[in-house]
């Protein structure tokens, strides 16, 4: 068995990528060309292909006559909840509550389905006029007048541990269907209007959990998919719930005084066997497949190590494991996990943050969307194709390309370190 780099070498790589100074991946992008709306039709967007260092323009209509029966297509079939609540004070105060991440019941399926009483952990806007004592939001469910009221139990960190609690039967589920806002990024600079509620969900969400879209799905169509099944390209799942944090900005000079956000993953045994057998041309949707098809790379290593802590990765453990392991070698180990156990899922928690110089495992290409300066997303693509990012964004701008969650999309090929 192999065994793990020493902690001085490991150390050494982790300091040199923590150095990694978040000014390098600035560039000027005019607000104008932030899109605030999406197009009328999902696939009628651009698409910017990047592959060997070519880039092409196309339509994502295109996209079926781009892949073939060699590729194995990953979607985030996550589903963005109503997060953003309303509530008023007795006095009248205004008190924004934005659902984050599921407290008591903690698994997120059973708390949308819990009855009459739930626990988030929440940020909460205007929070200094909402020292104790409960809120309310009212609501309407088929023409019956209800409340959902709102009781602030404790602070952890920036976040508020906040209990709800209805009388009206439904489900959390639907009581946020019903009273809740969807939360669209702020960067948008507006409200959110009721065709976001459509729009700003891929056509094939299922899973409850998300605050943010997933947003490079948002272009398929379902007559692109049916497309995509008749030309025989494969097709998996995968749930990653997209927290608040994907729009934290990095603050630090250098990435390393930057903590990213944890995220919690369902994968099915039916990918990872997949992937075993099928090592390579895996295309993922998104960065949240990639950072979940990558995290498992990482969690199959660990348990190939013999690591018990398999089912959680740390911001920086990708960069001191060895990555010796081929991909089926390291989705046998999780898939003896699944046979062992009797599971036909596996839930974890990853805080992965993909940085240029890191090599790519699993992921051969990815459709994402053109990302903001100075981010993490924007780092995670510099990873994939290096300097050329500087290249392809350049191009992006001065071709009349969208950019951010409603905007356009792009395929890009990653290269070979």
């Amino acid at each position: 068995m192999t065994e793990e780099p020493t902690s001085q070498n490991a150390g050494e790589r982790v300091a040199r990528l923590q150095a990694i100074r978040i000014e390098d991946y600035a560039y000027d992008l005019p607000d104008d060309r932030i899109a605030k709306f999406p197009l009328a039709e999902r696939d009628s967007s651009k698409l910017l292909t990047y592959g060997d260092g070519e880039i092409r323009e196309r339509r994502f209509c295109d996209v079926p006559a781009i892949l073939d029966t060699r590729h194995l297509l990953v979607f985030n079939d996550t589903k963005v909840i109503h997060a953003r609540l309303l509530f008023r004070k007795s006095t009248g105060a205004l008190i924004e509550v934005f659902c984050l991440e599921p407290a008591a019941p903690a698994d997120y399926a059973q708390n949308f389905a819990s009855v009459g009483r739930c626990r988030w952990k929440c940020m909460v806007g205007n929070l200094r006029k909402w020292k104790e004592g409960v809120v309310r939001c009212a609501y309407v469910d088929g023409g019956v007048p209800r409340e959902l009221v709102a009781e602030r139990v404790a602070q952890e960190g920036n976040d508020v541990l906040v209990e709800f609690s209805w009388d009206s039967g439904q489900s959390f589920s639907e009581v946020l269907e019903c009273c809740g806002r969807m939360p669209i990024p702020p960067y948008l600079n507006r409200d959110s209007e009721e065709s976001d509620k459509i729009r700003y969900q891929t056509v094939y969400s299922l899973h409850e959990g998300s605050v943010a879209a997933p947003t490079a799905g948002l272009h398929f169509s379902l007559s692109v998919l049916d497309a995509l099944r008749s030309k025989g390209v494969g097709i998996e799942r995968l749930t990653l719930h997209v927290g608040a944090g994907t729009f934290k900005p990095v603050k630090s000079a250098t990435i390393g005084g930057h903590d990213m956000h944890t995220e919690h993953i369902v994968v099915p045994r039916r990918l990872v066997a997949r992937l075993r057998e099928h090592p390579e041309h895996v295309v993922a949707v998104g960065t949240t497949s990639v950072r979940t098809l990558e995290s498992l790379y990482w969690m199959g290593v660990k348990r190939l190590l013999g690591r018990d802590d398999f089912h959680s990765l740390g911001q920086w453990e990708a960069y001191e494991l060895p990555d010796c392991y081929t991909l089926p070698e390291a989705m046998a180990a999780l898939l003896d996990w699944f046979d062992a156990e009797g599971e036909d899922t596996l839930k974890a928690c990853t805080t992965i943050i993909i940085l240029p110089g890191y090599r790519y495992r699993v992921v051969s290409a990815m459709f994402t969307n053109f990302h903001q300066p100075q981010s993490t997303l924007l780092l995670l693509v510099a990873a994939a194709i290096g300097d050329d990012w500087r290249r392809v964004y350049r191009y992006a701008l001065d071709h009349g390309f969208r950019f951010l969650s409603y905007g356009d999309s792009s395929l890009l090929k990653i290269r070979e370190l």
